[in-house]
């Protein structure tokens, strides 16, 4: 959330932004209590576990949070000057129409900032337990997997599920909410719908060392900024600046 609103402060400090696909709207707040003129969309789908009824409990829905309604975005064409969103892609069945409907409400000078793993991360984020989004639903193997590794004490969202069912939930989960794609294959569906693809892990390590102290290992991303983007997309995901116009640019803050 930090790295997405001190990019939008740097590069769109007085611009219109949208959150696309901001759940119950916890970064459009923090937006616009930091002065930020942020909206947030949603689709509020299934798997997302009352994040419509949180949106409404903080006052935001239908004031500064929509519902999105047969994928479209509710604002006029080239509305926004920057649009990111976070962890979402990778739940979004058809890309190239997500990508439409964002390129036609940003300004043809806007900017999209994307946060999103792509099938090569090694740890799946959502349930904590490496390579799990390569296992299948059906798959024995998978099941095992999973509950090995929880009965060692990895993975997320134990709730009260017996070790067994959170291994059966999960495999179900993954493959009814999240569709990974190659990085390969990403690029070329942002090219195709007219966006450029600029990498910017490394900018986002240097942020995230900053921002949790820990600023005296940033020399290290600086001499080898491809080895620092390369664990950061192997980790966690990739992060991502596009344009309309194809023309590359990179953000203001980490320099």
């Amino acid at each position: 959330m930090a790295f997405v609103l001190d990019t939008a402060q740097a590069i769109r400090p007085h611009g219109r932004i949208l959150d696309y696909g901001c759940g119950s709207g916890d970064a459009v707040l923090a937006g616009v209590r930091a002065s930020l003129d942020v909206y947030g969309v949603d689709v509020f789908y299934g798997g997302g576990h009352g994040q419509r009824e949180k949106a409404a409990e903080l006052g935001l829905l239908n004031d500064r949070v929509f519902e999105m309604r047969d994928g479209r975005i509710p604002f006029p064409d080239e509305w926004f000057d920057l649009i990111y969103h976070t962890q979402v892609f990778e739940h979004v069945r058809d890309l190239d129409r997500v990508l439409s409907e964002i390129r036609r409400v940003l300004k043809n000078d806007g900017v999209m900032l994307s946060l999103f793993p792509s099938l090569e991360v090694l740890r799946e984020g959502h349930c904590g337990v490496a390579l799990a989004h390569r296992l299948r639903r059906d798959s024995t193997l998978g099941y095992v997997y999973l509950l090995l590794a929880r009965t060692l004490g990895f993975g997320y969202h134990h709730g009260t599920k017996s070790r067994s069912q959170w291994a059966r939930d999960f495999l179900e989960w993954l493959d009814k909410w999240c569709h990974y794609r190659s990085r390969a294959d990403i690029v070329a569906t942002y090219r195709r719908a007219g966006f450029s693809f600029e990498s910017s892990e490394a900018e986002y390590a240097v942020h995230r060392l900053r921002y949790t102290g820990r600023g005296w290992a940033v020399p290290l991303v600086r001499v080898l900024p491809r080895l620092a983007g390369l664990a950061i997309r192997m980790l966690g995901g990739m992060v991502v600046l596009s344009t309309k116009s194809g023309d590359p640019m990179r953000p203001v803050i980490g320099s």
